[in-house]
């Protein structure tokens, strides 16, 4: 038996291999510096630059389209060799596919739902979807799902670069593994490496048969929820073993395999860092190594160096390792699944293990190397502070805003079940009933559980958010836009805001948990609104979302009803939907997203 909270020291298996996807195989290629296609001024995105073009309003135009086609199905996944688990892939593979595209490119997605009970959609996380709203992929606001065995084509901009992910927005299907990473190439910035090692996502696992039982567990009544699903494995790129000695499988596989990587002495990589689990804090760290980060979400950062990168659900980090060993060596890449109520797992396997081998090492041995990072590191629930991330483009939003608005979350009964409240309102969806759709016929009033904030024709627009609730931190993550964090701490906001002139920007900002039963936390930020659209800003810790912790940001709705056109095909995938719903009843037993 492992004693809890003690990390597993994996062995090392042969036959290392993840369905479809090749990450955390040796044979991983790493990336290049862009893809093919035109090359204005020896790049794809021309003279443009992190530090010299605004990300947001200068897109390169590169006339070219990447086109993909996914599945999305049930198959029978067991990435731990723990437990096999009902799971929902893209094309077969755990992590699905990735995306590549040039900054300004085109994506072409047509997706086909192959499952045969549930609908389903897949949301590009990051990307602001300018003149393609209804493309964002959350049903019961942009669209309605995608019906069993019918396809959706989505097509869109590849409008920041950096790197991200795509997910299933349908209920928790992410959390079943439908997800894969998304790498827009662009400029560098201030900071050169030799390598790119190309994406490594960071997921928790969970050894509950179905994605479903683990919602019901949440959204079970009060009298019966009393703990909340936690995790019991760690994984990197979709890889990790697990101690046989704790599970009750007799075909447990001890050595099911863990991501693996080679490195040359000298050289300096890029490593593309997704937390796409469903609740967890990761802390990701390579074992001896400093490492520098110079992106966080899709923002290029002047570049800063730590012991420890602190990933919440959805945020992503672009970080350099230098290779400082000698030929032979062979070291731990380590994420661990943050302490001090941080996370929700059982302390069986929270630290997820990878080998890094210099070369001329035995890619078969174990290494030996061992952990730095402090205790105190590990139990820290927030991100890096604020003043310690400078975006390379300088942007200063507004000192007065159009418009402010206070926030409170709070956790308590509706009478029967305990959910999660935003201003005395918790969210659920009507699948058949798309907000955006809605707005372009003109309707600015909606129900009260659409939770839609109508912020008229502001153009820029300030949110105050208080935690209230005791049930820890919060990742917030806004669609469509890149969020200017003013402020974060504990208490009452005093209106002091962190680098005033060039603040954080980012699509998901960590709301700290409570410091205390009676005193809340609270992060301030503010939106560009230069979009319109319906934008989801929610929890993006997958139970949260169920229960309830979501809104729905209407901006600029007179320029909807007049301005967007909205394609012919949002309105046929409804149609569809509402075919399919005559005779079956969705299980939406949770907020629906």
């Amino acid at each position: 038996m492992i004693p809890k909270g003690q990390a597993l020291i994996p062995k090392l298996s042969q036959h290392q291999t993840n369905g479809n996807s090749n990450l955390g195989l040796l044979s991983a290629p790493r990336l290049p510096p862009w893809l093919d296609g035109p090359l204005p001024q020896g790049f794809p995105w021309g003279s443009n630059t992190a530090q010299n073009t605004n990300p947001y309003t200068s897109p390169p135009n590169t006339g070219v389209t990447r086109y993909y086609t996914f599945h999305v199905s049930r198959q029978i996944v067991n990435p731990d060799g723990a437990y096999n688990v009902s799971g929902i892939l893209i094309n077969n593979a755990f992590p699905g596919p990735t995306i590549s595209a040039n900054w300004g490119d085109w994506i072409q997605v047509e997706v086909f739902n192959d499952l045969t009970d549930e609908g389903t959609s897949l949301h590009w996380h990051g990307l602001l979807q300018q003149d393609t709203p209804w493309f964002d992929g959350v049903p019961a606001v942009q669209q309605c799902p995608i019906a069993p065995q019918s396809s959706f084509t989505y097509r869109f901009r590849a409008d920041l670069y950096g790197t991200s992910w795509y997910h299933s927005h349908y209920s928790a299907q992410y959390a079943a593994g439908a997800y894969g990473a998304m790498i827009i190439y662009g400029p560098n910035g201030t900071a050169q490496y030799d390598e790119d090692m190309g994406p490594i996502l960071l997921s928790d696992w969970f050894h509950t048969p179905d994605y479903f039982d683990l919602v019901q567990t949440v959204m079970a009544p009060a009298a019966e929820n009393l703990f909340p699903p936690v995790s019991n494995n760690n994984l990197i790129n979709g890889k990790m073993n697990y101690p046989c000695a704790n599970s009750t499988n007799p075909n447990c596989t001890p050595n099911a395999g863990i991501s693996k990587f080679n490195v040359t002495t000298g050289k300096t990589y890029r490593l593309r860092l997704i937390n796409s689990g469903a609740e967890g804090l990761q802390k990701f760290s390579i074992d001896g190594a400093k490492l520098t980060i110079i992106a966080n979400d899709f923002v290029p950062i002047q570049p800063y160096q730590v012991d420890v990168v602190t990933l919440a659900v959805g945020q992503r980090s672009d970080v350099l390792f230098t290779a400082t060993g000698k030929s032979g060596d062979a070291v731990w890449m380590r994420s661990t699944l943050g302490t001090n109520f941080c996370s929700l797992n059982d302390g069986i396997s929270p630290v997820a293990m990878a080998a890094i081998y210099y070369q001329n090492a035995n890619m078969t041995a174990v290494p030996t190397s061992r952990s730095t990072v402090s205790d105190a590191a590990l139990a820290y629930c927030e991100n890096d502070d604020l003043s310690l991330t400078t975006p390379l483009y300088q942007l200063t939003p507004p000192s007065h805003p159009d418009t402010s608005q206070v926030i409170n979350i709070t956790y308590q009964s509706n009478g029967t079940h305990n959910l999660f409240w935003m201003n005395n309102s918790t969210f659920r969806a009507n699948y058949n009933d798309p907000v955006l759709l809605d707005a372009k016929l003109g309707h600015t009033k909606f129900p009260s559980e659409y939770n839609v904030y109508n912020f008229g024709q502001s153009r820029s627009v300030r949110l105050v958010l208080y935690n209230w609730a005791p049930a820890g931190a919060h990742p917030m993550h806004l669609h469509g836009h890149n969020m200017y964090v003013l402020a974060s701490g504990t208490g009452i906001w005093d209106g002091q805001i962190t680098n005033r002139n060039n603040p954080q920007r980012r699509d998901v900002m960590l709301l700290p948990g409570m410091p205390s039963a009676t005193e809340p936390s609270y992060t301030v930020i503010q939106i560009d609104m230069d979009s319109p659209g319906v934008w989801p800003f929610h929890c993006h810790i997958a139970w949260h979302v169920s229960s309830g912790l979501y809104i729905n940001i209407l901006e600029r709705p007179r320029d909807i009803q007049n301005d967007v056109s909205i394609p012919s095909i949002m309105a046929q995938t409804c149609r569809d939907w509402s075919a399919w719903t005559g005779d079956h009843i969705p299980d939406e037993i949770d907020s629906g997203l």
